[in-house]
């Protein structure tokens, strides 16, 4: 039976919109599903994404060496993605990683860098103290920082960069959202929200959260999504100059881990310090329950643990306003992406998230455009096989 694409990428999130770039850039009849973002998420009845946002720490350093070089692989794209597409989407801020010094957690995080040639600073506490004052931090603490190819991306801009040169690669762009795939006649059909019906000779399904939703594989992946609850510090302009400095921070303490990003401009024009790092769990079971979590502001108890956080971390910021924001995060049993088959030779899957796959989407999008055009993705110096778990 005649295909309408040889390739369909179900997703045009930071993964999916990623991996439609790179297999356009290497074949014809590509095609990638997802819609744009709604303008009144409350009342929106469709799918969303965590990249509504315009604030996401990159850097290499990280204690698991194949997330560092899924990272730095994705960084040394950056210049390219966005002199093609005439969009801005990253700020080189730098990123630095506090922990109890002597822990393991700083350890590996230097050995990663090490081990791909990353240019890295070692800081002991006076370091700290000396070199980022804004900041205040528990005694014996030490940090890892990367001044070169590392601060903050804007989610938001990155995923409107690569659909761009997607399309001009020669995908076509469906601003619809796939309500099922299924495997029929040696081909993949999707069907979407808005009533089409699509064929190809492979899928790649790549809806991050929304990809443990029904009918949109053989077997569910094994992925268990949990709901995340931004907070937001507004910020004067005074502050926010006088904290221009400021990179971005990952904080490893007792009884917390939390990221924080520097003060970034947001799309309604006024400056908002972030900070994330749930201290608990909420399951999100279904796309029902995911729906309803982003039509929400995310969890107060969250918002009052971070919020005592920054009050002793930045001391001397006064924030103009408070503010929360719903968002997910998909974990997978190897803490790695699933990038691989289902038990259709026809669709695929490229999803799991971890909660730290912005900075590195290029990359995972890349293999699985690999996995579509080769059948399968060759070692390139990881650890891992990527391959996905079902239930």
């Amino acid at each position: 039976m005649a295909v309408d694409f040889k390739y369909i990428v179900v997703g045009r999130g930071l993964m999916g919109a990623a991996a439609a770039r790179h297999l356009a850039r290497q074949t014809d009849g590509v095609a990638v599903i997802g819609p744009d973002e709604p303008d009144d998420r409350k009342v929106h009845e469709g799918v969303f994404a965590s990249h509504y946002d315009e604030g996401r720490i990159t850097r290499t350093i990280d204690p698991d060496r194949n997330w560092a070089l899924l990272a730095n692989r994705s960084i040394n794209r950056y210049g390219e993605i966005a002199r093609d597409s005439g969009i801005e989407f990253y700020r080189e801020a730098g990123c630095v990683v506090v922990a109890p010094d002597g822990s393991d957690y700083l350890e590996k995080t230097r050995q990663a860098a090490v081990s791909l040639g990353v240019g890295i600073s070692l800081v002991d506490e006076a370091g700290l103290k000396a070199a980022f004052p804004f900041f205040t931090f528990s005694a014996d603490s030490a940090g890892v920082f990367e001044a070169r190819g590392a601060g903050h991306i804007s989610p938001r801009e990155l995923v409107k960069a690569q659909s761009l040169l997607a399309e001009k690669a020669g995908a076509t762009v469906i601003r619809d959202y796939a309500v099922s795939i299924r495997s029929e006649s040696g081909s993949a059909v999707v069907k979407t929200a808005g009533g089409r019906t699509f064929r190809a000779e492979k899928v790649l399904l790549a809806a991050g959260g929304f990809s443990i939703a029904e009918n949109l594989l053989p077997k569910p992946v094994d992925m268990t999504v949990y709901a995340r609850t931004v907070t937001l510090f507004e910020v004067s302009e005074a502050d926010a100059a006088r904290l221009a400095a400021m990179p971005s921070l990952i904080l490893e303490a007792p009884g917390f881990h939390i990221y924080l990003l520097p003060p970034i401009r947001y799309p309604d024009g006024k400056f908002y310090l972030k900070i994330g790092g749930d201290p608990d769990d909420l399951t999100l079971g279904d796309a029902a329950e995911m729906r309803a979590w982003f039509k929400t502001e995310g969890r107060d108890s969250v918002r009052a643990h971070l919020q005592h956080i920054v009050e002793g971390l930045v001391p001397d910021m006064v924030p103009l306003s408070i503010s929360t924001a719903a968002c997910v995060v998909s974990q997978t049993a190897s803490g790695y992406p699933m990038i691989g088959y289902t038990s259709s030779p026809q669709i695929a899957v490229l999803t799991g998230c971890a909660g730290t796959s912005a900075k590195s989407s290029d990359e995972i999008g890349r293999l699985g455009a690999e996995l579509l055009l080769a059948g399968r993705i060759s070692e390139q110096g990881y650890s891992t096989d990527f391959t996905p778990q079902f239930r």
